[in-house]
């Protein structure tokens, strides 16, 4: 089984689209702006929003969420004001949770089951809100909306959207 990881620890840049490039680019930024040391979940939800491609711009509107209002939302639950400063942090396996670790597993094969040698930011979302005891999840939950329905949203917002 391949993993998605070069033997440097960096993860692999062919298992992933452009936009997807991006929005983990975005989700280190947010690691570094929130004060925390290695990539969490709500990082990669953050970066979804920093850097939405159609279908996540599409899944926010079937939500009738704001993305930028949503993006300062967990930008403000996640900081750390207390934290010491970050060091610069890499895609590379020693900066991930592992709940990312195994997120980016799992998205990775939700995009094979999908017939795509690549992930994509929807399979990234899909993955985060269908991932046993995931905080982002839990967050929407609080306010009323299940996993289940966001699940849901995201798969129609997916389907609705061009695959490039």
């Amino acid at each position: 089984m391949d993993d998605i990881f070069l033997p440097s620890g960096r993860l692999r840049p062919d298992i992933l689209d452009e936009a997807t490039t991006r929005v983990l680019r975005e989700a280190l930024g947010h690691t570094r702006a929130t004060n925390w040391d290695s990539v969490r979940t709500p990082h990669l939800f953050m970066g979804l929003l920093a850097a939405p491609d159609s279908g996540v711009f599409k899944w926010a509107g079937k939500l009738g969420a704001d993305l930028p209002g949503l993006l300062d939302q967990f930008r403000d639950l996640f900081h750390q004001s207390n934290a010491e400063p970050v060091p610069p942090l890499l895609l590379n396996r020693e900066f991930l949770s592992d709940n990312v670790i195994r997120l980016l597993r799992d998205a990775h094969g939700r995009a094979s089951d999908c017939g795509r040698g690549v992930l994509t930011p929807m399979d990234l979302l899909i993955t985060l809100f269908t991932t046993p005891n995931s905080i982002v999840a839990e967050c929407f939950e609080r306010i009323g909306v299940t996993a289940a329905k966001l699940t849901e949203l995201a798969v129609l917002a997916e389907r609705d959207a061009p695959i490039k």
